[in-house]
Order: C-alpha cells, then structure tokens, then sequence
C-alpha cells in the first residue's frame, strides 16, 4: 500500500494576495482539495479544474461536517495513496482546529506538512488600519476565541483579558459581543476603551464598525454586519481612522478618546 500525504495549509483571510509562495505553488498542483467555509472565492479560484474538491464548512451552530469526520476523511483519503490538500482560512494552528487534525493523520502514521497562512488577526487588523501593537499604546496582543463548545458560556480568566496596555482579538464572537463587553467591564476594562469589528476583513466586501467598549454590541447590530467578523479591543484601535487605507473608518463615534497625543508623546 502507497501512503499519500496531507498538507494542511492556512489560506490566510481572504485576499489571495496574502497566499504564502508555498501555499499557492500546493494548491495549483493539488490532486484533491478539503476546503472550509472561510476560504476565499478568490484562493478556490486558483484551485485545478481537474482537482476533487470537498467542502467541510461550518457555521456558528451548524456544522456541515463533525470534526471527528473531517479527521477520519483526511486519514482515509490519504491511506488510499491521494496527496490530500486540507485548506483552511487564516493559519491551520490559530483557532483553525490544524492540530487535531494533524493529530489524527500523524497517529495513523500518515506523513503531513504544516504551510502557515496569514491569521485573521494580522491580516484583518492591517487591512482595517488597525497595528495590534503600537508604542504607547499597547504593549501586547492576546488571541482569544469568541466562542466555545456547544455555544456554552464563554469561560475566560476576565481578570487577565482586562488588561488595558493589551490588544485583545476575540475570534468567531459576534454572537456573544454582549457577554464579552459586559464581562470584560466587569473586571475592570474602562467603557470608553476602542474596538472595532472588521467584516470580510481582507476582501472587497470589506466593513469596518467602530465604537467603544461599552456600546460595540449595539452598533454591531446597527449595521447587521455579516460573518466572518472579528472583534479587535484596545487602544490601538484609536488609530484606524488614520490608518485605514483599505475601508473608510467613518466618522469617530462620541465617547471614543482621542489617543493622538500619547501616539506621538
């Protein structure tokens, strides 16, 4: 029996530009291709006509495959001799669940490579000129996932998350911005703190909400902003109407404070 072996590559968060060489180099001469739901249309354009696609997509609340499926695909796939490119938005090993699935394929003695992508974090971040780090403004940067298992109540050390010299990035949290910014208040994070969604971050259908901490829910819902959204909390986001290049950050809401000043201090 021939061994086929998987590639698990990030595909970054949308924008085919942001492909690493080496990911795009796998996917022209991909054989077979298991994609997810937040893989661009514009990188599935790169992929062969003659190459087997199969979508393994999932939604808040409705997963179109189980994990333990997607698992046991790529391991079956594989063990019939294919050379199997698993293709997943932003980076396989951040909130892209790539570790349980390179788990599975290594304990079946399968070989596999690890490609990285651009995160959503760094990619959405810059797109809506927003630095996750800046002088004066932050001095770290925490990812965090906006959701958990089951849609169960977030259970996050509040305490630590509520730091204000740190940038914090929720992923998959638009169904729970209000537990998120009541609870992050709660432990100490100051109301007028920035934030800022960024919808279909990277690509044309771009969004950008601004406001603070204390009313982000209430815009979020104001502009009804589709999914894939990520939530970016912290100073730095002050920024963004300076800095975004990509999509006009709009007017700043009232309440928001004017950091300029430290910027440049």
């Amino acid at each position: 029996m021939v061994l086929g072996r998987v590639y698990l590559v990030g595909a970054g968060p949308g924008d085919p530009d942001l492909l690493t060489v080496k990911a795009r180099r796998l996917i022209e001469q991909a054989d077979t291709v298991v994609y997810d739901r937040l893989v661009g249309e514009g990188v599935m354009s790169l992929v062969p006509r003659r190459a087997e696609r199969i979508f393994v997509g999932k939604a808040p609340k409705r997963h179109a495959v189980p994990q333990e499926a997607i698992n046991d695909l790529l391991v079956r796939l594989a063990l019939d001799g294919r050379r199997v490119l698993r293709l997943k938005g932003g980076d396989p090993y951040v909130f892209g669940r790539g570790s349980e699935e390179a788990l599975a394929v290594a304990e079946a003695g399968i070989p596999f490579e690890i490609v990285p992508g651009v995160t959503a974090a760094c990619g959405c971040g810059a797109y809506a000129g927003i630095p996750l780090t800046h002088r004066g403004l932050a001095t770290g940067v925490r990812f965090v996932t906006g959701h958990c298992r089951s849609d169960e109540e977030l259970n996050l050390n509040w305490a630590s998350l509520a730091d204000p010299q740190t940038t914090l990035v929720f992923y998959m949290a638009l169904m729970n911005l209000p537990e998120i910014q009541q609870k992050l208040i709660a432990a100490g994070l100051p109301p007028t703190t920035p934030a800022a969604i960024v919808s279909s971050g990277t690509t044309d259908a771009q969004a950008l909400c601004i406001a603070t901490l204390a009313d982000l829910a209430e815009r979020a819902a104001e502009r009804d902003l589709p999914s894939p959204c990520l939530t970016i909390i912290g100073q730095v986001v002050s920024l963004a109407p300076e800095l975004a290049w990509r999509t006009a950050a709009g007017p700043v809401p009232d309440g928001l404070p004017d950091m300029s000043e430290a910027v440049r201090a």
